[in-house]
């Protein structure tokens, strides 16, 4: 739903009155709208699309989520058994619009915030979006996603490429890639998943260009889903999973190595911890021991309208997909504030607030292994007792004054 009266003001007289702004209408700012509706404080729903669950609206067609159906569901509202038990890309936004109207969020879509900082009264936050609108509110939750800007290596002579050259986030199916020879960058998920949906969809050649080798994990074995071991090993020292994880992945996981893929040499949770998230399998490890997706080094350059590898070779593709990742897009919106590690990730997330930026909240910014759906419903639930604990000192406070 749309409230045109909350975009309109560009002051607020009484703190009481200022509502709790949530910039994102994805998964992770809904859950936080409607955690903070249950405890009866009034969120209002930034999203800068016409629709909530943009970013999910433009993945590739065969996504699914890699996290069960009962443990993805947000506060609130069960996803639908129909759906079954890795939901579809389709039935993730048909969720999140149900979601909305099942919890009758406050959303209006068409406004981007391009800042937030200080309130001028020390009281709050001032956020400038579209249209030089000025809004203030109580607090502020971020939830722009962590897909939030593509993200293209800047290659040397990337811009000579005569062949095709695109982000994964453009790739929708294999249809235009039929009989074609492609090249995906990245073995990550996104670029496991589409290597694999290019040799279904009868690309002439596929080839992974491969950096670091990945962690390969089955998504499910004998029933028991990755993600409950994910649950499990969550609050262990990263030294013992990275133990742990060796010899399941020596008996779950074949040898690749003589097919271009070795081991990786460095601990499973240790990489996580780097940002690295193991590739869950869904097809990749049958298409690269039949030959059908062809592990290669990474790329280095174009050059004479061949790909230069790390190793020396050049291969001619017919075309590019870069499935290189994203950056989260904070530094315009608060670096200023300092809540920025070095990464451009912020410090905090969840139930916490920076160091010099109470009522500043952020979710969907880590990637754990527990599954990101979930951590947003309990990042939800925490900002939500935050934000509500604050309300209540700040009335308890007003109420003295009087």
């Amino acid at each position: 739903m749309t409230d045109s009266t909350a975009a309109g003001h560009p002051s607020v007289p009484h703190h009481e009155d200022r509502p709790v702004y949530v910039i994102g209408g994805g998964p992770g700012g809904l859950a936080a709208a409607a955690a903070l509706r249950a405890r009866g404080l009034r969120a209002v729903v930034l999203e800068r699309a016409e629709h909530v669950g943009a970013s999910w609206r433009r993945h590739y067609d065969r996504l699914h989520l890699h996290t069960t159906r009962r443990l993805s569901a947000l506060p609130g509202l069960a996803m639908p058994r129909s759906f079954g038990r890795w939901v579809s890309r389709d039935n993730v936004v048909r969720y999140l619009e149900k979601y909305a109207e099942y919890h009758g969020l406050e959303i209006i879509t068409g406004v981007e915030v391009s800042r937030v900082e200080r309130a001028p009264d020390g009281s709050g936050w001032l956020l400038h979006a579209t249209g030089g609108r000025e809004l203030t509110g109580s607090a502020v939750v971020v939830a722009t996603g962590y897909n939030h800007t593509p993200h293209l290596p800047d290659w040397p002579g990337r811009d000579s490429y005569a062949g095709e050259l695109l982000h994964a986030s453009a790739y929708r199916n294999a249809a235009p890639y039929a009989g074609r020879d492609v090249l995906v960058v990245g073995v990550g998920n996104t670029g496991a998943e589409i290597a694999v949906d290019l040799v279904e969809g009868g690309a002439s050649r596929v080839r992974l260009a491969v950096r670091t080798a990945p962690h390969i994990v089955r998504r499910s074995t004998a029933g028991w889903a990755a993600q409950f071991t994910g649950i499990l090993v969550r609050r262990l020292p990263v030294a013992v999973v990275d133990r742990l994880a060796r010899p399941l992945a020596k008996i779950s996981v074949p040898d690749l190595t003589a097919h271009g893929l070795p081991r990786p040499d460095t601990g499973l949770y240790s990489r996580v911890n780097e940002g690295s998230i193991p590739v869950q399998d869904v097809g990749l490890i049958d298409a690269v021991r039949k030959g059908r997706v062809e592990p290669v080094a990474a790329v280095e350059s174009f050059e004479d309208g061949k790909v230069v590898l790390a190793d020396g070779s050049r291969i001619g593709p017919e075309a590019v997909i870069a499935a290189t990742g994203y950056t989260r897009g904070l530094d315009n919106l608060v670096g200023h504030l300092g809540v920025l590690d070095r990464r451009g990730r912020p410090v905090v997330h969840g139930g916490r607030t920076p160091m010099g930026a109470r009522g500043l909240y952020f979710t969907g910014f880590t990637n754990p292994i527990s599954g990101m759906f979930r951590e947003m419903a309990l990042d939800a639930e925490k900002i939500a007792k935050a934000i509500a604990r604050g309300a209540s000192g700040a009335s308890r406070a007003a109420a003295a004054r009087h």
